[in-house]
């Protein structure tokens, strides 16, 4: 749940701002994965951690800007990628408004509460990310910012979100080196897996799963999936993932995301003692009915809105 503080950025088809365009330079070449601009729009700037159930936020108007990156580098954290973009945004005449970590920005449940681009174009680690808010006033209309950055084995993603006046800021990025397109990765696994789904896309359903009617209990099937996904893990133990549980749409809501959980634990369970997988490399939540596949209103629908999804979350050690 998103908790929002009204902040109506009136007069956004004023006059043009005074601040110049914001320009971006990156720590290594950089290929741009995703680009939007929406006219008008209305986005809830995160400006808190997920705390009590909501994220603290402020609603920005106007045009939006939504922007991701992908950046080859072989060295540095996120927090260096974030620190260099913050000296950029300050330099630019933006003021910090909340900037947080992995856990204090609240994990998990922060991620999937705020406005994040998919797999592939945007990859959050939930073990190292970072994000911040900032903005910038003194111009006809205020505006605002917010980056999200997160860490691959040797990529670094970026994703801005830049809310303002449309005769306002554009932004340019560049790259510390001419741009590149990074060599997709070609994974050595069986076509229609699993595994291929998951590192094409980030994330992959376990669709063979079968739990009893209304209970999180693993049915005691040899499911192609976990026996899949337990190879590879144990092949590539740099490899951390995340098991997501989902409901329909029947029932409350803390019932579902209870029940949810509780299914996607039992699944990692499964994959640590029968499989013998490390439960380092696993974590397990469930977020009930706020991610449904299909349409609830159907029974159709709600069959395939009930799933065990898992994701990457790291490659690193």
């Amino acid at each position: 749940m998103i908790r929002a503080l009204p902040l109506c950025l009136a007069g956004c088809l004023l006059a043009s701002s005074a601040w110049a365009d914001l320009e971006l330079t990156f720590p290594g070449p950089a290929t741009e994965t995703f680009s939007e601009v929406e006219p008008f729009a209305s986005y809830k700037l995160p400006v808190g951690p997920y705390a009590d159930g909501f994220v603290q936020t402020l609603v920005a108007e106007g045009q939006q800007i939504t922007r991701a990156w992908r950046i080859a580098i072989d060295v540095g954290t996120s927090l260096l990628v974030m620190d260099n973009l913050r000296q950029q945004l300050e330099a630019s005449g933006f003021e910090l408004l909340y900037e947080c970590t992995t856990e204090i920005c609240g994990g998990f449940d922060f991620r999937f509460t705020t406005d994040v681009l998919p797999e592939p174009v945007m990859h959050v680690d939930l073990g190292d990310f970072r994000y911040l808010a900032a903005q910038r006033l003194g111009g006809a209309v205020p505006e605002y910012i917010s980056l999200f950055v997160s860490r691959g084995s040797d990529t670094a993603f970026v994703q801005m979100i830049l809310v303002g006046s449309p005769e306002a800021t554009s932004v340019t990025a560049q790259s510390g080196e001419a741009d590149e397109q990074l060599p997709p990765v070609v994974p050595n696994v069986v076509a229609g897996s699993v595994i291929e789904a998951l590192l094409r896309d980030g994330h992959a359903v376990l669709d063979d799963l079968q739990f009893e009617t209304g209970s999180s209990a693993l049915g005691e099937g040899a499911f192609q999936s976990l026996s899949d996904l337990s190879e590879y893990l144990k092949a590539n133990p740099e490899f951390r993932i995340a098991l997501v549980g989902h409901t329909d749409a029947e029932g409350s809501l803390q019932g579902n995301v209870s029940l949810s959980r509780k299914r996607a634990q039992s699944v990692a369970v499964r994959l640590v003692k029968k499989f013998d997988i490390p439960s380092k490399q696993i974590e397990a939540e469930g977020v009930g009915y706020l991610a449904p596949r299909a349409n609830n209103l159907t029974e159709t629908g709600r069959t395939q809105n009930r799933r065990v999804e898992v994701i990457i979350t790291s490659t690193q050690e």
